[in-house]
């Protein structure tokens, strides 16, 4: 039998020829991926990971479970493989280039931009290096399940609700004396199951996966044996479920409606990026669980394999993806096709997994007929590597209700920012309106949408762009009724669970961060919003007073609000009490705080918290947004107008002079910085934007124009 050992212990980093000794999981842009690099940016580029390594007996390959993005193995000065890819595990076998009794390992990993592998650009920071770790597999014997496979174990299990289970396995070394023998085990350890060389098994009477009611796990081993002789043998964690939608009522989990009540999560963390340990995937579904969410979309790439078992165990239904976003890569199809066969091959096993999602908001840029054969290609691989579940897309706001985009995958879903980067918040209903009468028969859902929240930033009268955590929890308000009051929509996901790391941004007085998560970059404070979500999703009776760590108010009457999921709430500031009876929101208006201390009580069944607010003349400047901090955000088409502001810009000015405003720089320098600096840049600054626009190869959406234009008008010439 195979032998498996940690190789994360004792290596040899060197960047830009400073060494220093690691151990793994480790990311060299911890720091300057999340916005301590300066207007330099993070460093993308080679480093290099060495250490000596014995020989081993039998067949040995090296297991990378996630080298980003472009990873080269040499042993000895002699290259053993290549991947390319930041997400995925892949393995090398190294057994003819172990030559000594010390052996010279040297990785490297390279995360540079490459036009040939996704993701190209995103709102995300790409750290680079061996970030998951690495095991070393020896003593494999000649008979075996495969290791090279795109990373699979080399044996699938496709089960069945109705307790049929299908298996199929890719083995080396077959021969006539070669047999596999497969076994079922139920969570008590019970053999349910059994089949000698067979690839279809039964459970009768099968116990449901069942998602967080029961979250039940059986247990296929698959054993190969040569002329008798036990030589291999792989384990594989499975539920019997089945997931189903309709259009017009949503998502079903083995027959019963199920409202997919879900948030997005990114792997990283402040400081340490996305070198994350076991004990950081299970806190952060612990926090996600506590707030009462029952699914979970993993963007925008494939995730640790601890993870998805833990997903697996604590019942969390997940839409997993490839990095197949913002920009489509003609160059980049091949690998989009690589990593969609890794993430599905080393993952169809698990329960959790509803969906394939194959790209997210691919038409930032363009739609174009390239792009459009692109994504039927990778929708088609999808199907054929996993005809049991369904494929899904996330697609941008401004991609067209009518664009042929919307009929491709199996479900739909779109991100949303409306009173966010747009409109106000009600431009989602409208939007829902207007989608719905263009496709009643597509399958939808919302896969995004958030404000951002800058801990520490409140106000009296939160408005949009602010930051503030008070508009972020009013944006939420609104987005949670709406989906709750439409049972079409089989799942919506809150863009972020948690802040995350994003180099390119300087935003709202932060660098380096996008402020989206309902929690901290460290996970240590939740925001308002978060208890929102809490009062409507989780059967766990608490409360939140809203503004909380706000204590500095000035003198006057207030509004408070408490999030609860108990049935009543009473407040009392000083000597005044109010009692509001509703559900998840409470609203007390007309409450005074008066100069000096005041004493706040919340009270709901018998939880009860007391708060003390001091009253003061001024608004205190600490709470608000520094003056001068940079924004992508601004008050957009809340009223669309027909009128041009010779003061403002317009289609009708020319690039060149539309460049020259640090606002409009701002905005673009995220995804088009090298864009601005190219010869491609200088030959269209003499033209207008509306010129280029008409452009048969740029095939915006008129829609986008139009959002376009009615921005510009919001930005005063320089």
């Amino acid at each position: 039998m195979k032998k498996t050992i940690s190789m994360n212990q004792d290596w040899e980093f060197c960047k830009q020829g400073v060494k220093e000794k690691v151990n793994l999981p480790h990311t060299w842009n911890g720091l300057d991926g999340q916005g301590a690099a300066g207007p330099e940016g993070y460093f993308r580029g080679a480093c290099t990971y060495t250490k000596i390594i014995p020989q081993y007996p039998g067949k040995v390959f090296l297991e990378f479970k996630g080298a980003n993005s472009v990873c080269t193995v040499k042993v000895n000065g002699r290259v053993a493989g290549t991947h390319a890819g930041g997400y995925s595990t892949f393995r090398v076998e190294i057994t003819d280039f172990l030559t000594a009794p010390k052996n010279f390992l040297e990785v490297t990993v390279d995360n540079s931009d490459d036009k040939k592998v996704y993701p190209g650009f995103a709102d995300f920071t790409f750290y680079g290096g061996l970030y998951r770790g690495v095991d070393l597999i020896y003593d494999v014997p000649g008979t075996h399940f495969s290791l090279t496979d795109y990373g699979s174990k080399g044996v699938y299990v496709t089960p069945k609700i109705n307790g049929d289970i299908y298996v199929k396995s890719i083995l080396c070394g077959y021969h006539s004396g070669v047999k596999v023998r497969y076994e079922v085990i139920d969570a008590d350890g019970r053999t349910v199951a059994a089949a000698g060389d067979k690839e279809r098994l039964h459970v009768d009477e099968p116990i449901l996966w069942n998602g967080m009611e029961n979250p039940y796990l059986y247990t296929l081993k698959a054993t190969v044996y040569d002329n008798g002789i036990a030589m291999d043998e792989v384990k594989l964690r499975f539920g019997f479920r089945e997931i189903t939608f309709d259009c017009n009522e949503g998502c079903f989990l083995n027959g019963k409606h199920i409202k997919l009540k879900g948030v997005s999560r990114h792997q990283d963390r402040e400081t340490i990026g996305n070198a994350l340990t076991i004990h950081e995937h299970k806190e952060d579904l612990e926090i996600i669980k506590s707030m009462g969410a029952n699914s979970l979309r993993l963007a925008h790439y494939q995730q640790a394999g601890e993870f998805y078992d833990l997903c697996d165990e604590m019942g969390f239904l997940v839409w997993a993806e490839i990095p197949v976003i913002s920009r489509y890569q003609k160059k980049a199809q091949e690998n989009a096709l690589q990593q969609l066969e890794e993430l599905i091959k080393q993952n169809m096993h698990h329960a959790s997994i509803f969906c394939w999602g194959i790209e997210n908001e691919i038409t930032i840029t363009n739609e174009n007929e390239a792009l459009i054969e692109g994504i039927k290609e990778l929708n088609a691989y999808a199907k054929l590597l996993d005809p049991s579940r369904p494929t899904t897309c996330a697609q941008f706001t401004m991609c067209s209700p009518s664009s042929e985009l919307n009929t491709i995958t199996d479900i739909l879903a779109y991100n949303h920012y409306f009173g966010w980067y747009m409109k106000t918040c009600d431009g989602l209903d409208q939007w829902l309106e207007k989608f719905r009468a263009v496709n009643p028969g597509v399958k939808l859902g919302i896969s995004e949408y958030g404000a951002e929240g800058v801990l520490g930033y409140f106000s009296d009268n939160p408005s949009q762009g602010d930051y503030s955590e008070g508009y972020q929890a009013l944006y939420h308000e609104h987005y949670l009724a709406t989906i709750n009051a439409n049972d079409y929509i089989w799942g919506s996901y809150v863009w972020n669970m948690f802040d995350f790391g994003s180099a390119a941004r300087n935003e709202g007085g932060v660098k380096g961060r996008n402020n989206k998560g309902l929690v901290t970059f460290d996970r240590k404070t939740k925001k308002d919003a978060f208890y929102l979500y809490k009062a409507f999703w989780s059967e766990e009776k608490f409360l939140h007073l809203v503004g909380s760590r706000y204590p500095l108010r000035t003198v006057g009457e207030h509004s408070f609000r408490v999030y609860s999921n108990c049935d009543k709430v009473v407040l009392k500031v000083g000597s005044k009490q109010k009692t509001v009876s509703g559900k998840g929101v409470f609203v007390f208006d007309g409450m005074e705080i008066k100069a000096g201390e005041n004493k706040v009580t919340v009270t709901a069944g018998d939880i009860k918290e007391t708060f003390v607010f001091t009253g003061v003349e001024e608004y205190p400047t600490e709470y608000a947004m520094p003056e001068g901090s940079s924004t992508m955000v601004r008050n957009w088409f809340v009223e669309k107008s027909d009128e041009s502001n010779p003061d403002c810009y317009s289609l009708d000015d020319k690039i060149g002079d539309i460049l020259k405003s640090e606002d409009i720089l701002g905005m673009v320098g995220g995804f088009a910085g090298k864009l601005l600096k190219s010869p491609l840049m200088a030959a269209v600054k003499p033209f207008t934007l509306r010129q280029v626009l008409s452009l048969k190869f740029i095939s915006l959406d008129p829609e986008m124009i139009d959002m376009v234009e009615q921005f510009l008008k919001t930005v005063k010439k320089v």
